[in-house]
């Protein structure tokens, strides 16, 4: 079943403007009508709106964007680090979303930029606004958000990413890609993805990591460095979950401080805020069900040096 997601992403872009209040003001605690105000509705128009785009009321959504609530998710998964890569189980009560296999470029591969290869790409709305997806037949090289409605810039940034590609752009072919990253699927219904990405080996090994923290977890730059056995500093984890060519499919954005501040996203702060409430409260509507294990992505380890 498709949603809406023209409709979502239009209701996105006020969301978002609420998000960006909200982060300037939540010591504050402001009202409904204070939000509903900054981005010109009526507190009636903004709370089903809200409601309706995040499944929580604006009051709930507040308390998740609070800095208690970000150490909280970080406490819990502490502990989950070593659940998740010690057992391949997680505490939550639902699949993950998407089983992932990421397959790397060879180093010669590497150096052509992309030469030989054919590259669709197509523009197309999510609940966090219009994204840029392309892909390849050995899988997804690409998902970038747009920070305006020309996909211009970014279109550009991908061709100069694989500069010898060939590029052409077919959304009918990329839109069913965007309905198995965004559509929750069924316990019985286990959709595959596979990734096709260009970086080192050492940023490989950090995006294989990240597919590794389950829906309503983050965990902190330090565990991801702990997990990756890195001895190159936490500025090196911080440049490698920058370079994420691939959003929210890999999950830079459950990536925060230890100290619990949510800290910055190359698609933008209040996106990566949007995304961990919007996670957290399809979580809550998952608790209601019977209790499943979390399937991890199972990825192939082919990484190779650049």
């Amino acid at each position: 079943m498709r949603s809406d997601f023209e409709g979502l992403w239009k209701d996105y872009l006020r969301i978002e403007q609420a998000i960006l209040y909200l982060e300037r003001n939540f010591r504050e605690q402001p009202t409904l009508g204070e939000i509903a105000r900054s981005v010109n509705l009526s507190e009636y128009h903004f709370h089903r709106l809200f409601k309706r785009w995040a499944g929580i009321t604006p009051k709930q959504f507040l308390q998740l964007l609070t800095i208690e609530y970000a150490k909280n998710m970080l406490d819990e998964s502490r502990s989950l680090l070593e659940i998740t890569y010690n057992s391949g189980l997680s505490s939550t009560s639902r699949l993950h979303d998407l089983f992932v296999t990421i397959d790397a470029v060879t180093p010669g591969e590497f150096r052509r930029k992309g030469v030989g290869l054919t590259i669709l790409y197509g523009v197309h709305p999510t609940p966090f606004g219009k994204c840029l997806l392309s892909v390849t037949e050995r899988g997804i090289c690409g998902l970038s958000f747009l920070s305006g409605e020309d996909p211009e810039e970014a279109v550009g940034a991908l061709k100069k990413e694989w500069a010898g590609a060939r590029f052409v752009e077919n959304a009918g072919v990329t839109r069913s890609y965007i309905d198995t990253i965004f559509v929750p699927s069924l316990p019985d219904e286990k959709p595959r993805l596979n990734l096709y990405l260009k970086g080192t080996n050492f940023q490989i090994k950090v995006w294989q990591a990240l597919l590794g923290i389950p829906p309503e977890h983050v965990l902190s730059y330090d565990d991801v460095a702990e997990s990756v056995s890195t001895e190159g500093g936490l500025e090196t984890i911080g440049e490698a979950v920058m370079t994420n060519p691939v959003a929210y499919v890999i999950p830079c954005h459950r990536v925060i401080h230890r100290i619990g501040i949510v800290g910055p996203y190359k698609w933008g702060t209040a996106r990566k805020r949007a995304m961990l409430g919007w996670e957290a409260a399809r979580g809550d509507a998952a608790h209601d069900s019977p209790d499943s294990p979390v399937a991890l992505p199972d990825v192939e380890r082919q990484t190779k040096d650049a």
